[in-house]
């Protein structure tokens, strides 16, 4: 009987990580026809505080998330990220910033905030730090410390109360 009762908590437990993930494949795919910009699929249409896809090291983040348009890619022989960030909008976006995360657990950044007139661009450089790693996701963020519920330019919590806590980035 035991048995029988196993192989029944197997199936069942088969069949609803089965629906789950059908589930979750719907949404990535509605966010990606919401957001096409990238030279990474799985990076479009993000809308958590950072991806949750972690690019290799030779893939480049290619994204706009709230106007700021982001493309990023790891240069091996300087162990760092380079790239450039632009503003989208027909208005300027305060205290533009960048981090990467390293799937050793490091944060970069984020770098020093930055207001971004219409259409301005400025380079973007963050030197990896820590122990090896080989796979990363970046971000801009957009809006001071004062930015809470994340309108149009802001994300919720920016540098004062968010992810960083006072005084910005963090290990």
């Amino acid at each position: 009987m035991n048995h029988y009762l196993a192989i029944l908590i197997a199936i069942t437990s088969v069949l609803i990580v089965s629906v789950m993930g059908c589930s979750r494949t719907d949404e990535v795919s509605d966010e990606r026809e919401e957001n096409p910009v990238t030279t990474n699929p799985a990076v479009a249409g993000e809308s958590d505080e950072e991806s949750k896809v972690q690019l290799a090291l030779t893939d480049t983040y290619d994204n706009v998330r709230n106007g700021a348009h982001l493309i990023l890619s790891y240069d091996a022989a300087g162990n760092s990220f380079k790239g450039t960030v632009r503003n989208t909008t027909d208005a300027i976006l305060p205290q533009v910033r960048v981090e990467v995360h390293l799937s050793n657990g490091v944060e970069l950044g984020p770098t020093t905030p930055v207001d971004l007139a219409p259409g301005a661009q400025i380079p973007i450089e963050l030197i990896a730090e820590g122990p090896p790693f080989d796979r990363w996701t970046a971000h801009p963020e957009v809006g001071g410390s004062g930015a809470e519920g994340g309108g149009e330019h802001g994300e919720g919590g920016g540098e004062g109360g968010g992810e960083h806590g006072e005084g910005g980035g963090h290990n």
